[in-house]
């Protein structure tokens, strides 16, 4: 039998505000050359040539070195005439130069006055230090790739003999990563990755289990990653033993057998305690969710972002916290972000982050402009500045609490909007998000991704309802709706709220289903020897 498909959409363009220049092209397969637009922002206009969806068109005659505006925004300057009715892409367009981080506005913006939204739960596994983890799943922390070989058959023999022995453990995560030797270890910006690493191994989904495997030659030692007082004890070893470490190097390990063995014998008490573990009620304030995109296009700020950004709100209403990150893809907004600091001390620590990855793209000599993918371009993004715009909504609306720089760690008292200062990159951002404590992750696409994470569940947003279509068992919601006229930006992102307490509450994604997983990438600012 097959798919039914959709009714053929009218000519159809979206402009974000009256002020703007060009509208992007809704339609599914863009419009062709001639098309009439029928009626919105620029009824009677007709299209000089074939303007892909989500590109942008021009509203009117541009002038050469006039402004391209899109969220009343310049997003570029035109290099030559472009007449109205034209495809208006980044060959035609110069990038705006980056805002300057002096003389911005420093908590500025009056916090919203909203009432605070109670009532809602969901179904979690509290942890003693008064986190809540969405999943109950054991982590193996590695201090160095190399035993990445041995973990993975240990953890194949750990998911076949022993969890249908623990049917309330979720599963099991080897904490694989490039770290741990051949690095700098002291030098400046070396800290990232040991901490990202440590506070990783503590995230909330962990339930306080602490399993460590090491080689034992490694320059990241067991000692310097989970110091003696920064991890839970469960068991009767004293503080200070260190971490449940199995270390393939020991001189009682004979033979390759010996050392996954080891592994599955130490996995087996850590199983027990977390197998004792059963969800229970708690406030939607436990939340702590991520929110990011990849693969965007420009339906990311029309649809899916501008859906998260109003979950977000929703969120912080109900006393959780949502961290939004990608240094690069805030950075054209930081007027947005400053102003709407909670106070100029936070508004300060938002310009010391991106000041200090300003000066990191330096000295690898590029600037913001590498950011933009030749998908971004490909679904009508034409730079960073674009970009920015549409990625900046998933913040929401809330006043900025706090700022934590890349591999820190939330302190209990740190809820409401924070800023996690992340480089852009899918996996280094979602990495990031796990050891600030992410408990459930957003992720928005308008090319699409199989993006997942292991250690948490992923929510996959479609901005397009063509994706959401094609790929129906690998987007969890299609925000493509609000283009499509069938929901608002409001009823979406009650939709996605509702969505997120179901998930946290053990509901699989199509991620968990699938059992799709990007590995962990490190931050490491610091050189390799």
């Amino acid at each position: 039998m097959s798919t039914p498909q959709p009714s053929p959409m009218p000519p159809l363009v979206i402009r974000m505000h009256p002020e703007d220049n060009v509208a992007i092209v809704a339609n599914d397969g863009g419009l062709p050359a001639g098309t009439v637009l029928p009626d919105g922002p620029a009824q009677g206009l007709v299209l000089r040539e074939a303007v892909p969806q989500g590109h942008k068109v021009a509203l009117r005659n541009l002038a050469p070195g006039q402004a391209v505006l899109r969220y009343k925004v310049p997003v570029g300057y035109a290099r030559q005439a472009i007449a109205a009715g034209s495809w208006v892409h980044e060959r035609l367009l110069d990038m705006p130069a980056a805002r300057e981080l002096q003389g911005l506005p420093m908590a500025t913006e009056p916090a919203p006055a909203w009432s605070p939204l109670e009532g809602y739960s969901f179904e979690g596994y509290v942890n003693a230090d008064g986190s809540v983890g969405t999943r109950n799943l054991l982590a193996i922390t590695t201090t160095v790739q190399c035993v990445a070989g041995v973990l993975k058959i240990a953890v194949e023999r750990i998911e076949r003999e022993l969890l249908p022995q623990y049917p309330h453990v979720d599963g099991v995560v080897g904490l694989e990563h490039s770290y741990g030797c051949g690095v700098a270890i002291d030098a400046p910006g070396a800290e990232i990755p040991i901490r990202t690493l440590r506070h990783i191994s503590l995230n909330p989904n962990f339930g306080g289990e602490v399993m460590v495997v090491s080689l034992g030659c490694e320059k990241l030692q067991p000692s310097r990653l989970l110091p003696p007082g920064s991890f839970p004890i469960h068991d009767a070893r004293s503080p200070e033993q260190g971490p449940d470490n199995v270390c393939l190097q020991d001189a009682a390990h004979v033979g390759f057998m010996s050392m996954v063995d080891d592994i599955v014998q130490r996995a087996k008490p850590h199983l027990a305690r977390l197998n004792a573990r059963r969800r229970q009620t708690v406030p939607a304030s436990a939340l702590v969710v991520g929110v990011q995109c990849g693969g965007s296009d420009a339906f990311s700020g029309v649809t899916a972002n501008p859906a998260v950004g109003f979950m977000a709100d929703l969120v912080v209403r109900a006393g959780g916290t949502v961290m939004f990150s990608e240094n690069t893809e805030v950075r054209d907004a930081v007027e947005q972000l400053t102003s709407r600091a909670a106070t100029p001390e936070v508004a300060q620590d938002i310009v010391r982050e991106l000041g200090w990855y300003d000066q990191y793209l330096e000295r690898g000599r590029v600037d913001r402009s590498a950011n933009t993918t030749p998908g971004n371009k490909a679904g009508g993004l034409s730079n960073i500045a674009e970009k920015a715009m549409g990625s900046i909504i998933k913040s929401g609306s809330a006043a900025i609490a706090s700022v934590l720089p890349p591999g820190e760690k939330l302190r209990p008292d740190q809820k409401g909007l924070v800023f996690a200062a992340t480089p852009a990159s899918d996996f280094i951002c979602g990495t990031l998000q796990l050891a600030a404590g992410m408990n459930v992750h957003v992720f928005t696409t308008g090319r699409g991704t199989p993006y997942g994470l292991q250690a948490c569940p992923v929510v996959k947003v479609a901005t397009r309802s063509e994706l959401a279509r094609r790929w129906h068992d690998l987007m969890d919601f299609n925000a493509g709706q609000i283009a499509d006229g069938q929901m608002t930006i409001e009823q979406a992102g009650w939709a996605l709220f509702h969505m997120l307490l179901d998930t946290a509450s053990g509901r699989p994604t199509w991620a968990e289903r699938w059992r799709l997983h990007n590995a962990l990438v490190l931050f490491n600012p610091a050189p390799i020897t």
